[in-house]
């Protein structure tokens, strides 16, 4: 009884986040800051769910799903390579800032490594 409660807790708590992702992907004005929305609070839920599901079958059957751990691991270690590659091909390809965004790290990167390939 108390781990499906605690595996309820988490995947409600999952599907909280996933939908705060989902909001973020329709509401935030440029491709970075949704790219942010769409990697850390979707990689958090979706974790979450899986968790809860893992939990789930744990209490409930007593079986350990190898699937989920590894799907967990998968989720963990892939969705936050994929949104910097994405927020790095967009800055490449010139994709501007947000008009309200007050910092750019990357452009000294930028114009240093231009004019090195220039020399």
């Amino acid at each position: 009884m108390t781990g499906e409660l605690f595996s309820s807790i988490l995947v409600v708590i999952g599907a909280v986040f996933c939908g705060l992702s989902a909001f973020g992907l329709v509401r935030l004005p440029d491709v970075y800051l949704r790219s942010h929305a769409a990697t850390k609070s979707a990689t958090f839920g979706v974790l979450c769910l899986l968790g809860g599901g893992f939990l789930y079958f744990w209490f409930k059957d007593g079986t350990v799903s190898i699937k989920l751990l590894l799907a967990i691991v998968f989720v963990f270690m892939t969705s936050p390579v994929a949104g910097h590659l994405n927020g790095r091909a967009a800055y490449r390809s010139g994709v501007p800032l947000w008009e309200n965004s007050i910092q750019d790290d990357l452009l000294a990167r930028t114009e240093a490594s231009q004019e090195k390939s220039e020399k």
